[in-house]
């Protein structure tokens, strides 16, 4: 059974504490960032991010964990699941500006994440999800 209140709460954490932070490859704002952020607050033990302060930086990092996109990386680590299916705490993935599409954080009906038209986290609704994971 899925516990949606204790989801909730470790959602919020996370969103709490990347909130005003806006996006910023230098200081590790980042979606992959929050990604991770989310995934060990629901319980995962994913991987170290590799250091990168740049969009060249990203995507050299992506690429040493064996993965040409953020996609495959997340396939390897969780369950996918419909985009439909997505519960408060699921990850997301929307198309995004080349060459890294952007990961999302469902709440319940949107979606969180960093958005060109934000400063930090904004939630965005009516959301184009290309794939979703059960975390």
């Amino acid at each position: 059974m899925v516990d949606l209140v204790a989801r909730v709460a470790a959602t919020e954490k996370v969103v709490a504490r990347f909130r005003d932070r806006p996006f910023d490859w230098a200081s590790r704002s980042t979606c992959i960032h929050l990604a991770r952020a989310q995934a060990r607050a629901m319980g995962h033990r994913p991987p170290s991010i590799p250091d990168f302060r740049s969009p060249i930086g990203a995507r050299t990092a992506l690429r040493s964990t064996g993965f040409d996109s953020l996609e495959a990386l997340l396939d390897s680590l969780f369950e996918r699941i419909p985009p439909a299916a997505m519960l408060v705490g699921d990850l997301g993935l929307m198309e995004g500006e080349p060459p890294f599409d952007g990961i999302v954080i469902g709440a319940g009906g949107k979606v969180i994440g960093y958005h060109q038209d934000a400063v930090g986290l904004a939630p965005i609704a009516h959301p184009q999800i290309k794939a979703a994971w059960r975390l």
